[in-house]
């Protein structure tokens, strides 16, 4: 997969933001394995509606893969996109 300088920069904004990027850790760690937004809103210390902007902004960059699971959704770290913008920053470095 190769990303476009768009899907970079909206990649890069979505990163840009420490509670997004401890969603993404949390989830990376149930070693593939889907996490229900419920278990998410337990491990961090914000208001459900800041938590669901937070994984809409990850999701809306494909970094997150969502589905619905009854009434609940669950997420998965698309490890594709993750790996594309990790190439592309590989060759920044030359």
């Amino acid at each position: 997969m190769i990303l476009d300088i768009k899907k970079v920069e909206r990649i890069s904004k979505a990163l840009g933001d420490p509670y997004r990027l401890k969603i993404m850790e949390m989830i990376k760690k149930q070693n593939d394995n889907w996490m229900q937004c419920a278990c998410i809103a337990d491990n961090i210390d914000l208001a459900q509606s800041t938590i669901s902007h937070h994984i809409n902004q990850l999701v809306d960059a494909d970094l997150l893969i969502a589905e619905k699971d009854g009434r609940n959704a669950k997420y998965l770290v698309n490890k594709e996109v993750v790996t594309a913008y990790v190439n592309f920053l590989n060759q920044l470095k030359g």
